[in-house]
């Protein structure tokens, strides 16, 4: 198939393009007219591309003839203090890019028949010890309103006859990138523990997994609509952590007050290490896909000794 993919170099873009490319298939980069040898700076492997301006959604003519589109940008989450002015960018890069790219698809006089978009369990809020599926309705913070918007957005495509399929990741667990280097850091130090009481849910899945679960989307046609890719297996914060500090050989006593990270991080700490969600892959378990980690210590420990 040819796929077109956007957000290619980043860590699940890159770890997709690498798969998808084994695998035989054509892929095509979305890449923005400034960066139009992504390739040469990230060691990614040379492909070609289509220029994506993600502010107007203008598409250059290389972008007809593709049978799918894997859409992975977004600014990053926890990569910047949430000013007012970084908060417009999630917002922007996520709902306002998918609505223009996916007005460009519909102007093509062949259009993709999949689409496959980036959402997040960030769609559910902070729901305490709620089971969550992808029947669960949305959040009303922050985040919640952004990924509601943003699947919105990308649920247009199906007006043009594209199978839409949004993958809600949970916490990606890779070595090169993603939280977990973040969060192994402090148990590498000797000061890892708990994040406030511990009784928060985590819902986290593998990078491996991740791009299993692409695969899955683009193989599987009765695969449409939201679904949640995370481990069948959440855990509590203090599990997370205990667990961690067991792969790592590290203690976890030194537990982080609530005060401390909205001091140092201010609403992403509520939003992202305080907020509790226990979602289900309840879709993709119906429709057969195979974890390939389905429990926290054996993820961990195959992630970290890598």
């Amino acid at each position: 198939m040819r796929i077109l993919i956007s957000g290619s170099t980043g860590l699940v873009g890159s770890a997709v393009v690498d798969n998808l490319i084994h695998q035989g298939h054509d892929l095509v980069r979305l890449s923005r007219p400034e960066s139009t040898n992504p390739s040469r700076a990230t060691g990614s492997p040379q492909l070609p591309q289509v220029i994506w301006n993600p502010h107007s959604g203008l598409l250059n003519s290389r972008a007809e003839g593709a049978d799918v589109v894997i859409h992975l940008a977004g600014a990053s989450i926890a990569g910047h203090r949430w000013t007012e002015s970084w908060k417009r960018e999630l917002r922007d890069s996520r709902v306002a890019a998918t609505r223009h790219l996916v007005t460009s698809l519909q102007r093509l006089d062949r259009r993709p028949q999949i689409f496959i978009a980036a959402s997040a369990i960030g769609f559910y809020g902070n729901r305490g010890d709620e089971e969550l599926t992808e029947s669960s309705p949305a959040g009303t913070d922050f985040l919640a309103q952004i990924a509601a918007d943003w699947e919105a957005e990308s649920a247009r495509a199906a007006e043009s006859g594209a199978r839409v399929v949004i993958l809600r990741f949970g916490v990606i667990l890779a070595k090169q990138g993603g939280a977990l280097p973040q969060m192994a850091l402090p148990f590498r130090l000797g000061v890892g523990g708990r994040i406030g009481s511990g009784r928060q849910w985590i819902s986290w899945i593998t990078l491996e997994d991740v791009v299993g679960i692409i695969r899955f989307a683009l193989e599987t046609n009765l695969l449409s609509g939201p679904a949640n890719a995370v481990s069948p297996n959440p855990v509590r914060n203090a599990e997370f952590s205990s667990t961690l500090a067991r792969v790592l050989h590290r203690p976890a006593i030194f537990p982080m007050p609530p005060f401390a990270l909205r001091l140092a991080l201010g609403e992403m700490a509520d939003s992202l290490l305080l907020a509790s969600q226990k979602v289900y892959p309840t879709k993709l378990q119906r429709l057969g896909y195979r974890f390939l980690y389905p429990d926290l210590q054996p993820a961990l420990a195959a992630v970290l000794q890598k």
